[in-house]
């Protein structure tokens, strides 16, 4: 019976992680990831920079979506940066890590414009491990047999800042490759497909005698074949000491976030994050944890 309810929780969980478009992985606090979605953000405003974060989805369902993510930016000179991102994300037989190298090149547009170009190149270890799994008759089927490869791909993107707003646009996989999903409660051979990420924020300096500032902002995925994802955001920020807001996830999720640094080089967060689905609003909610250490 165990095994049979591995197998259907396998098969439940491979269909949600479809259903919520998270072929490339959700993180709440993507404001302090983004050469992970975007290689144009490494190296930017000079900085040299090291993030990391640790997500725990639906803490009430055995082996449910985990994920840990680090991603590095650092400037070259001469207008160029260099990054590495690495994603690593498990679902209960699942397994994939991404990992890639990010370069960005800035180009003066005016006194207070600048466009960033990014190149991403890297590629995939994924795999789904079917040892244990059996069928109804508690017998191993041969067809169902492990999977293991390593996938390739390359990403592009671009990111605009004029005074105090920004705008990027990225695909950060341009190549589809092989993964498992779920069709009609059966687990078959499908394409991850390339995702786009848009994010446009804006800075409102509040108070300019005590720094307090707002920073509303806002994500959007798209793949093809998948709803429109979009997070909205909202941070108010004290003197960039501390930090507190909120996100709403048009797929049925709203999460609140706290940030505090550290003499301003270590940032520690927080992210709570609660689904609106009738489906998982009894399995658990969602933990996310955020380490950044500035150079």
């Amino acid at each position: 019976m165990k095994n049979i309810k591995n197998t259907i929780l396998g098969v439940i969980l491979l269909g949600c992680s479809a259903l919520f478009s998270q072929q490339e992985g959700v993180v709440t606090n993507y404001m302090y990831h983004m050469n992970a979605f975007n290689p144009a953000y490494v190296g930017v405003d000079g900085e040299t920079v090291i993030t990391s974060t640790f997500r725990q989805q639906w803490t009430g369902i055995e082996d449910a979506p985990s994920a840990q993510l680090v991603s590095f930016g650092t400037t070259l000179g001469n207008n160029l940066g260099m990054g590495v991102s690495i994603l690593n994300r498990q679902t209960f037989v699942e397994k994939q890590t991404f990992t890639a190298i990010d370069f960005s090149y800035r180009l003066k547009i005016s006194e207070k414009a600048d466009l960033y170009m990014g190149l991403k190149a890297g590629g995939n270890f994924y795999s789904v491990n079917t040892e244990g799994l059996m069928t109804y008759n508690q017998m191993a089927d041969p067809n169902i047999s492990s999977i293991s490869n390593f996938n390739p791909n390359i990403g592009i993107g671009a990111l605009l800042k004029v005074d105090k707003w920004h705008f990027s646009l990225a695909a950060p996989r341009m190549l589809s490759t092989d993964r498992a999903d779920n069709e009609d409660g059966l687990v078959t051979l499908a394409k991850a497909r390339p995702h786009m990420y848009a994010v446009v924020g804006y800075d409102f300096l509040l108070n300019q005698l005590n720094k307090i500032s707002l920073k509303p902002s806002a994500l959007l995925r798209y793949v093809n074949g998948a709803p429109v994802s979009l997070d909205i955001n909202t941070m108010l920020s004290f003197d960039n000491d501390f930090e507190i807001g909120a996100t709403y996830r048009t797929d049925s999720a709203f999460a609140g976030l706290i940030n505090f640094s550290i003499k301003k080089r270590l940032l520690l967060g927080y992210a709570y994050e609660v689904s609106t689905r009738k489906q998982l609003a009894d399995i658990g909610n969602t933990n996310e944890l955020l380490l950044r250490f500035k150079f």
